[in-house]
């Protein structure tokens, strides 16, 4: 099994001006591991020229505090997900004098550095764990997925989803590339491992497996399919398992650092 950092995408129009898509824990990693993100004058001067959020989980923001260097980036999210940075006065270092802080809603046209064009669309989550105070109800307004369009061509990335709905199906139908939830093969996959108490879809997942699965439910997309976000319990990560081969045969792929997508 190959190890993986954790889930975010790096993407560009140009080649000069990038763009994140969410900002994981060990996002000084990923820029070390990829040389177009390096600094292009000297010690600064980041290619980094603005961020986009999907969700205020842990693992799509911590990494933001590594990107506190002085260096000026557009924050893009939700009202939902900047209010949850806004309460934890942590997420100050990014002064705003330098880090514009640019609230968007689904549905909403996006105009990204580089002459990228975004739409998030609303997708069925979860409110963050550290914020849901024992709720238990999914929260669609915490949790989004992007599309990304440049020359004619779509990227629909949906790190986290509970369920897939009709409008989610319409846009996933329509893009090029299609880079999706596979946290979990089995819905009590983190019980059964003895990883977790909760299952994928209380996470806010939905499992790659079952009749309600990923697996089944976008088997009729024509677009390259590649499962993202991936626990390090899920079986297919391991190559060669029955699993990892069901996927394949299923025609998807299976994300890995450093995986580029030209289009």
């Amino acid at each position: 099994m190959q190890p993986r950092t954790q889930a975010s995408l790096a993407v560009s129009a140009d080649g000069e001006s990038w763009v994140l898509v969410n900002a994981s824990p060990d996002l000084p990693q990923q820029i070390r591991q990829c040389k177009a993100l390096h600094p292009r004058h000297d010690t600064r001067g980041s290619p980094i020229k603005a961020v986009v959020l999907t969700g205020a989980e842990i693992d799509q923001v911590a990494g933001l505090l590594s990107l506190r260097e002085r260096e000026p980036f557009t924050l893009i999210a939700t009202t939902a997900t900047l209010d949850a940075l806004s309460d934890n006065s942590m997420f100050d270092v990014l002064t705003p004098a330098l880090v514009g802080r640019q609230a968007t809603a689904a549905g909403e046209a996006l105009a990204l550095p580089g002459g990228l064009r975004a739409n998030m669309f609303t997708v069925p989550g979860k409110i963050p764990l550290y914020r849901e105070g024992g709720a238990t109800e999914a929260a669609s307004d915490s949790n989004v997925g992007l599309e990304l369009e440049a020359g004619g061509a779509r990227i629909a990335y949906v790190p986290g989803a509970v369920s897939l709905t009709a409008s989610m199906l319409e846009r996933l139908a329509r893009a090029d590339v299609v880079l999706f939830d596979g946290t979990l093969y089995r819905d009590d996959e983190m019980i059964q491992t003895g990883a977790g108490a909760k299952t994928g879809r209380r996470m806010g997942h939905m499992p790659i497996d079952g009749s309600e699965g990923s697996l089944a439910g976008l088997g009729a997309i024509a677009a390259r399919r590649i499962f993202v976000h991936i626990n390090n319990t899920n079986p297919i990560l391991v190559d060669g398992s029955p699993e990892r081969l069901l996927v394949e045969h299923s025609g998807w792929e299976v994300a890995e650092d450093g995986l580029e997508i030209v289009l």
